[in-house]
């Protein structure tokens, strides 16, 4: 079955894209006049398909198998897409379309993630936690590419129509799903169907609970920091630059983090949890450079303070995904990385919550308090770093 995992990898790559293509768009978006509070709902609009997506498709898969469970997501991302595109007509159709990218996301860090892992066990190139780095690489890629992409295009693409900007970058999404999808159905199914699922034992275990549950929500809260929060501070600065520079924070953010990601293997360790704690530690470096960044408004030091962040992101996917494929069960794999990914996207509505607080303190003060809030996480991950190891390690 050597490489067949990399049609799975495709389809996550393909939904990653989808889910990250609309956050350079938000400078678009504010500039059409279309109020922050508004762009910023929008932002966070697909949680609210993402997280019950991620607590249910996992399980789902355990019990009927990764592919239709699979395919279900890729075609929800691509539907996305086609609503997104309606946007020039009114909020409402992007609101629909982020909730149902929302669940296209899901399905494919919680089966997608999964799937990969079990076809790179019968991989002959594969070494140990191969199928974590492949699934958390090429999901990572499909959200800095999107990003990316979408952000050049809205920024310097056609305008042969009035709402040109704000539908073709979706529309070119549309058309890489639409290529990936006859692959994915061809990709070998790794789990038979089950008449039901067993209990969820691995949320209680206390590794997952004292090293994995105080890191989890920075992966995506970095990353909001990062590319929803720093092009703000900084955008009068800019002058006609702000898409571009928003597109640039976000690439940066995400490339840091998918270039890293070879590190967080070589730095995790069956003993203990260092490689999670090394990404606390740059996290919590990233939140204090983000506070000065916003303090003096400097465009290049958010942008250095955003890779930092993204390095920190890319640490803690991979070693979050290694520490819970330890542990869980075979047949609670997908529902435990869906959970996993649930508590990761909890970070996701960072933005939102320092948008309310900014009318209490200012935004170096708030992303100070971030700073401390994650070393705080830190202090208590080091304290059970050595702890509550799986008594036998699942294959990865």
């Amino acid at each position: 079955m050597s490489g067949r995992w990399k049609a799975v990898a495709a389809a996550m790559f393909c939904c990653g894209w989808g889910g990250n293509q609309f956050t350079p768009l938000l400078v678009m978006y504010r500039e059409a006049g279309w109020s922050v509070l508004t762009v910023d709902a929008l932002l966070g609009a697909y949680v609210l398909g993402l997280v019950p997506g991620l607590l249910l498709a996992g399980g789902l898969s355990d019990r009927h198998g990764r592919k239709p469970v699979m395919l279900v997501g890729t075609v929800l991302s691509l539907v996305a897409s086609l609503l997104l595109a309606l946007g020039a007509l009114g909020a409402g159709w992007i609101a629909v379309g982020r909730f149902v990218t929302g669940l296209g996301v899901a399905v494919a860090m919680a089966v997608g993630s999964t799937w990969v892992k079990e076809l790179s066990e019968n991989d002959a190139d594969a070494g140990p936690g191969a199928g974590a780095r492949r699934a958390a690489l090429w999901l990572t890629l499909g959200f800095a590419l999107g990003a990316g992409v979408a952000g050049v295009l809205a920024q310097w693409g056609p305008r042969v129509w009035a709402g040109g900007p704000m539908a073709f970058p979706y529309l070119v999404h549309v058309a890489l799903t639409a290529v990936a999808l006859p692959f994915l159905t061809r990709a070998p199914e790794t789990r038979a169907s089950a008449a039901g699922g067993g209990r969820l034992t691995g949320v209680r275990h206390p590794r997952f609970r004292r090293v994995i549950m105080p890191m989890a929500p920075w992966i995506f809260g970095a990353s909001g920091v990062a590319y929803a929060i720093l092009p703000q501070l900084v955008g009068d600065r800019l002058g006609t630059w702000g898409l571009a520079y928003s597109t640039l924070v976000t690439v940066c953010t995400l490339g840091a983090g998918a270039l890293v990601q070879p590190l967080a293997k070589r730095l995790d360790r069956t003993t203990s949890a260092r490689a999670v704690v090394v990404s606390m530690v740059v996290m919590s470096a990233g939140l204090a450079v983000s506070a000065v960044a916003a303090e003096v408004r400097s465009p290049w030091l958010a942008l250095g303070a955003a890779t930092v962040l993204g390095a920190a992101y890319g640490i803690a996917v991979v070693s979050g995904l290694l520490e819970l494929q330890r542990l869980a069960r075979p047949d609670e794999l997908a529902a435990l990385t869906g959970a996993y990914y649930a508590l990761a996207y909890v970070g996701f509505l960072v933005p939102s919550l320092l948008a309310v607080l900014s009318g209490v303190a200012s935004y170096p003060v708030l992303l100070g308090c971030l700073a401390l809030v994650a070393l705080a996480g830190t202090a208590v991950i080091v304290r059970h770093s050595h702890a509550h190891l799986p008594s036998e390690s699942v294959s990865v």
